[in-house]
């Protein structure tokens, strides 16, 4: 095995790592080149033991992931075949088949060849293709007319089968309808062996690989049917009118089946909307400035500093800064956004949102994969593709499911036979028992549920990472918001200067020298109202950053001190509050430092308001028996003035980035399930440390990281609305399962008792598989406003 080793640097690391793989048990010998970062063991060691033996060392095994199209899986005992498979290539660390989508996931190290990939799923009896491979053949089969590679089957065997049905309902009106059993046998073959035979292929596969699958039961089924009417017409003595044939029931389950999968699919394909109307944002050209002139290119060959033009009409290419122009855009489909939003210079423009009505031009910033929209994509691929933690069982389950049905129809065949001397009906029942059983549904029940919720959620501007995030979301009693950015504007103005020496103009004069250097929104918030004043800029040097509590420089030879009261009385000055004229403002305090003491100059008051959605947020999460807290680093005048106006449960002030997390932490040890809601990198110790962490994709890269739920827009009512959909998400899973388990758990002992013939069992069958896909779907109508 060829493993890809992070972290070494010298030849004392190629030593620590040889020693620490030769003490991993079943590892016969270990080379470690430095020049590559790779090592070689030969052995029969799990990648688990060797990942943790280099991670003792103190290094780590580079993992990659790969997309696939796993082409002939029917159920869920499919899926878990698919991915036995490929844990057992060397170099697999994990694989996820979605069968929903007939993906696979797979994290594996960069030397795992496909081949060796492609080859195990072969022998399990499956077909794997490179996800690109597959698109393009996507692309290709859906320029061909919908009935040679869809429908054509189900249009063949029902033309086929209604013959041999009818006489059934003929028998309601006691007409004898029944066709001569040379007629059953001519209309009923096609349907067996040409309709039916992809599913004696997929049973033939699994049967190789020594597994067993719904297309074996299927098989299995409908042949024993075909062959007793074979039989019975072939012992036939001709006394009592015509022989009793079943070639009816063999082809109307083949025909029901075939139905149910056609349905199915096409359901299946409506939970992947969100993502393809996604993938269709990308434009597939683009106008830029190249070699003195515009020209058009493809945008996939687009660089991070071209200058682009995007005309009215148009789709913008990529991420950027707009440079020239003034229009509105449409980001709707990106951040769920209905209003079109206003453009100019310095504004920044998302790749995939549509210029409406004026010429831009930007610059670059992000293109290809490091776009906001290729991000998103690879977010909402990544949720749709994940499980939820109950598909454990529903694993474990599949891979018991096919043979226990097989034992069952056994059983009741014996049973029929033996105990009421009746071999036909004991068949019938036995075919059944065989028809009814779907681990189709079962598969389904999950995936298609997370696919619909996401991408649903998708639409309204939610991004879900992964499917665990659904489940915590369904938990949550406690949210707790920052303040900046998430519950108000975050954008504080300068409302108030009282200079306590000097004049005011000195003092916002000094202020400004120290805040240019700083990105903190007060500071941003003085440097507009003094260039807004016309006030001249002063150099401040020796800038320094004092986390959590303000600024400090020289300007000439005054050495100043910018922020908080804590700060200043962290240093003993006395605050005159009196001189407070904002209610609920954040004071920012100004002070020299003379002779080894300090003195105040002055101070500055910011108010930031709430945003307009802020109220109605929290009263939605309230109602639904939600506590609201509010935490945040401004004074405590600041942020009770906003809880007053929000009607808060909770709010602590005056917090550092570090008290965050413990903040969260503490309301996790009273035994609440907590999500943060933040924008910024002082908020990412808080947003890893809640049970759910909600980032705004309005703040920094970092937060988002940290986050398992981002909202596309700055709105505080999404996080209502992320919630009550993560609970329709997980009620769909629960009914879903319910309803896939309740088909087998009441069919089959139905089927068994000869309370179902195969005619209405394969109809349950199919119908099972399409109505967990169809509830899934109700998700995508659902308005979560």
């Amino acid at each position: 095995m060829k493993l890809a080793i992070k972290g070494m640097t010298c030849a004392s690391c190629v030593q620590r790592i040889e020693k620490a793989l030769l003490a991993v048990p079943g590892v016969k010998s270990a080379s470690v080149n430095l020049a590559t970062d790779t090592a070689t063991v030969d052995g029969n060691a799990g990648f688990n033991d060797l990942s943790a033996a280099v991670s003792a060392a103190g290094y780590e095994l580079q993992t990659m992931q790969r997309q696939f199209t796993v082409k002939g899986m029917t159920c869920a005992s499919c899926a878990g075949r698919v991915e036995k498979s490929l844990l057992h290539v060397p170099g697999v660390t994990s694989a996820t088949v979605n069968l929903a989508t007939e993906h696979v996931s797979i994290t594996l190290l960069p030397a795992t060849e496909d081949s060796a990939l492609q080859q195990a799923v072969a022998a399990a009896g499956y077909e794997l293709v490179p996800d690109q491979t597959a698109v393009n053949s996507g692309e290709a089969q859906s320029k061909q007319p919908f009935y040679r590679h869809d429908s054509w089957p189900v249009i063949g065997a029902t033309v086929l089968t209604l013959p041999l049905v009818l006489p059934m309902v003929g028998l309601l009106f006691a007409a004898d309808w029944m066709l001569p059993a040379l007629w059953q046998w001519l209309l009923a073959t096609p349907v067996q062996f040409y309709f039916g035979a992809r599913f004696y292929k997929a049973a033939w596969q699994a049967l190789k690989a020594k597994t067993g699958n719904m297309d074996l039961l299927v098989s299995i089924g409908t042949s024993a049917a075909y062959g007793l009417s074979l039989y019975l017409w072939y012992s036939f003595d001709g006394h009592h009118g015509g022989p009793h044939l079943y070639f009816e029931s063999s082809a109307a389950v083949l025909t029901l089946v075939l139905l149910g999968k056609f349905l199915e699919k096409r359901a299946k394909q409506r939970t992947t909307d969100a993502l393809k109307a996604l993938e269709n944002l990308k434009p597939t050209s683009a106008t830029v400035w190249r070699d003195n002139k515009w020209q058009s290119i493809a945008a996939a060959e687009l660089k991070q500093g071209d200058k682009v033009k995007v005309l009215p009409g148009g789709r913008i290419p990529a991420d950027g800064v707009v440079t020239k122009g003034d229009s509105h855009v449409d980001e709707a489909l990106i951040s769920g956004e209905s209003i079109p939003l206003h453009k100019t210079v310095a504004d920044k423009v998302t790749g995939g949102a549509v210029n409406l009505d004026g010429v831009l031009e930007f610059d670059a910033s992000a293109v290809g994969a490091e776009s906001t929209l290729a991000k998103i994509i690879r977010l909402v691929e990544q949720a749709q593709g994940a499980k939820a933690p109950v598909q454990a069982l529903v694993d474990k389950i599949s891979s018991l499911f096919v043979p226990a049905v097989l034992l069952v129809a056994v059983v009741t065949l014996l049973a029929w036979g033996y105990l009421f001397n009746d071999w036909t009906q004991g068949i019938l029942n036995a075919v059944a028992v065989l028809v009814i059983a779907c681990p189709c549904a079962l598969g389904l029940a999950t995936p298609a549920a997370i696919m619909a919720g996401t991408g649903t959620a998708a639409r309204h501007g939610i991004l879900v990472k992964d499917a665990l995030a659904l489940e915590q979301a369904t938990k949550i009693d406690y949210v707790v918001f920052d303040k900046t950015g998430t519950l108000t504007e975050g954008k504080p103005e300068l409302m108030q200067v009282t200079a306590l020496q000097g004049s005011d103009a000195e003092l916002v004069a000094l202020a400004y020298a120290l805040s240019d250097n700083s990105e903190h929104p007060l500071a941003k918030a003085v440097v507009n109202y003094a260039q807004a004043q016309q006030i001249a800029l002063t150099e401040a040097s020796d800038f320094t950053l004092v986390a959590g509590k303000g600024v400090q420089a020289s300007v000439g030879k005054r050495q100043l001190l910018l922020g908080s009261g804590n700060w200043m009385r962290e240093l003993g000055l006395t605050l005159p509050s009196d001189q407070i004229r904002i209610q609920g403002a954040s004071v920012s305090w100004l002070a020299e430092i003379k002779h080894q003491t300090t003195e105040l100059i002055g101070l500055l008051c910011f108010a930031d308001k709430a945003k307009p959605e802020a109220k109605t947020a929290v009263h939605q999460l309230q109602q639904n028996g939600i506590k609201v807290a509010m935490l945040t680093g401004d004074s405590k005048e600041s942020a009770n003035y906003i809880a007053k106006q929000l009607s808060l449960d909770n709010v602590q002030a005056e917090v550092l980035p570090q008290g965050k997390a413990q903040a969260v932490a503490a309301y996790q040890a009273q035994g609440f399930k907590v999500a943060m809601v933040g924008d910024g990198i002082n908020d990412a110790p808080a947003l890893a440390q809640a049970d759910l962490g909600i980032a705004m994709a309005s703040g920094t890269e970092v937060a988002v990281s940290a986050a398992a739920i981002t909202l596309m827009r700055g709105n505080p009512q999404l996080v209502a609305t992320a919630l009550r959909l993560a609970s329709a998400t997980y009620r769909n899973i629960q009914q879903n399962l319910f309803w896939a388990f309740a088909f087998n758990t009441i069919g089959i002992p139905l089927a068994a008792l000869g309370f179902l013939n195969p005619v209405i069992a394969g109809g349950a069958m199919a119908f099972s598989s399409v109505l967990v896909v169809s509830n899934a779907l109700r998700l995508q109508r659902m308005s979560f406003k």
